[in-house]
């Protein structure tokens, strides 16, 4: 694949009430954050919607741990995906508005996304295991 070629992004899947209330916080940070809000409302916008009830319980929602492979160091990460104000990267808990927290909202365990991180470099995400919430 050449650079100009945009790897095919895996289909996805969101619990359709945090689709919503992710989409008022990505236009609410339009004007801040431009490059991370369109990239979550595009991830949005592709999803496939389903109540909370019905979300399978190995894709990643809000709250939920997920272990992935940044596979350009090979490293494997367990991160908690949260909203803004309950972020603390020393505590596993990245924000949704992170590149990263864009690119791996929705996508289910063994799936993989080419995505960029905050330098612009492109990184193969993987999907290892997904922990969800208690209810």
């Amino acid at each position: 694949m050449t650079n100009d070629q945009a790897a095919p992004r895996p289909p996805i899947h969101m619990i359709d009430s945090e689709a919503e209330t992710l989409s008022n916080l990505a236009l609410g940070i339009e004007d801040r954050l431009p490059d991370v809000s369109a990239m979550l409302i595009e991830e949005i916008s592709r999803a496939t919607l389903h109540p909370r009830a019905t979300i399978a319980p190995e894709v990643v929602t809000m709250n939920a741990e997920v272990s992935f492979i940044d596979e350009a160091s090979g490293a494997e990460r367990c991160v908690r995906i949260v909203f803004p104000r309950e972020a603390d990267i020393a505590a596993g808990r990245i924000s949704i508005l992170t590149p990263v927290g864009a690119g791996l909202i929705g996508l289910g365990m063994g799936q993989s996304i080419v995505w960029p991180d905050r330098d612009g470099h492109e990184r193969r995400l993987t999907i290892v295991a997904v922990s969800q919430p208690p209810a």
